[in-house]
């Protein structure tokens, strides 16, 4: 199978010939249709954060395919049937996280694509538990993108308490950001979508943000109070100045909630505004399974668009530049195969 494959952080990737791998006791053997780039990719690729990942590396957790053979013990999953491998590769399932709802943050968890190989291949293994089934309606190339855009800022969304007629600010409109500015219209929020390019400041407004601001050519903050300030900011940029923009666009009482994981964490803030303007600062990591079900029953309903151009995997490095650069509208997604499988 073609896997591309990293093996010194900050060097281009490499298209290999691996085998097919073999699953284990609770696995599945996933025939890969589609894997969206994701930035925590090109993170993982450059081996930018405090834990690094497991090097060589196969990048990629929007993997979405047919389980082709499934391993001893099992139940729920056969062969045939189309799922999708999230950043959670898995969670223990014991932890006090697991049994209240909260496996994305247990301690003992997994990440696809980071902890173990992930989708940027033909072939991948998947803990059983954690390959979540893909609607029937929805194309693998759509179900790419959900699969972390999607439930990543579906999650953020939730952790936010939005209020219908609350005003949330998106701060980056792209892989992530133009799924949330339509999770925030879907809780009855108004929207403003905050970027630097007109390109994707339009696409914000087509999917239905009430306001956009233009980072580039004017200040945000100053441009989203004349508009009557915002009550929660979504954090999906990586520049840092954006962090501190986002804190002080804030009304009284407003939520701060940081999503992208920039290479340089730190965010300073000033402890007398915080207190005195009641402000919450939310940290909110990817989504749980459950998460995901509901994202997939939101697109399976209409209720949702995404915004993906497919590439072949040859072109990864490519792609992670178009990224960088800021060229890519929403979401990159690598496809496999054959195209009816991408369609279907």
């Amino acid at each position: 199978m073609k896997a591309a494959v990293v093996s010194k952080f900050g060097d281009p990737a490499i298209i290999e010939e691996r085998d097919i791998p073999v699953p284990g006791p609770g696995q599945v053997l996933v025939r890969l249709d589609t894997c969206g780039l994701c930035h925590t990719d090109i993170h993982a690729m450059r081996g930018d954060w405090p834990i690094t990942p497991v090097l060589p590396l196969v990048p990629g957790h929007e993997g979405v395919g047919v389980i082709e053979a499934v391993g001893s013990g099992v139940t729920g999953r056969w062969v045939g049937q189309r799922v999708a491998m999230p950043w959670l590769g898995h969670a223990c399932g014991e932890c006090r996280y697991c049994i209240s709802g909260r496996e994305n943050l247990c301690e003992k968890q997994y990440n696809n694509g980071y902890g173990v190989p992930g989708g940027y291949a033909e072939y991948m293994l998947a803990d059983a538990r954690f390959a979540v089934r893909v609607p029937d309606s929805i194309t693998s190339l759509d179900a790419a993108p959900l699969t972390c855009a999607g439930v990543t800022t579906y999650a953020a969304i939730k952790n936010a308490r939005v209020i219908p007629g609350e005003t949330v600010t998106i701060f980056g409109i792209g892989g992530l950001g133009h799924l949330a500015v339509q999770y925030a219209r879907l809780v009855g929020a108004k929207v403003i979508g905050v970027d630097v390019t007109e390109e994707k400041l339009a696409l914000a407004r087509d999917l239905g943000a009430d306001w956009v601001v233009n980072a580039a050519e004017t200040d945000p903050v100053a441009a989203i109070r004349d508009l009557g300030g915002t009550d929660i900011a979504v954090v999906l940029a990586v520049a840092p100045s954006v962090f501190r923009e986002a804190f002080d666009s804030l009304n009284r009482g407003g939520r701060l909630v940081l999503v992208s994981l920039p290479v340089d964490g730190t965010l300073k803030i000033p402890i007398f505004d915080t207190v005195l303007k009641g402000i919450s600062i939310i940290g909110s990591i990817v989504g749980t399974r459950q998460d995901l079900v509901e994202v997939f029953d939101l697109h399976a309903a209409g209720r949702t668009r995404v915004v993906a151009e497919p590439r072949e995997l040859e072109q990864v490095n490519d792609c992670v530049q178009a990224v960088l650069a800021g060229h890519v509208a929403a979401r990159l997604v690598f496809t496999y195969h054959t195209a009816d499988l991408v369609t279907q």
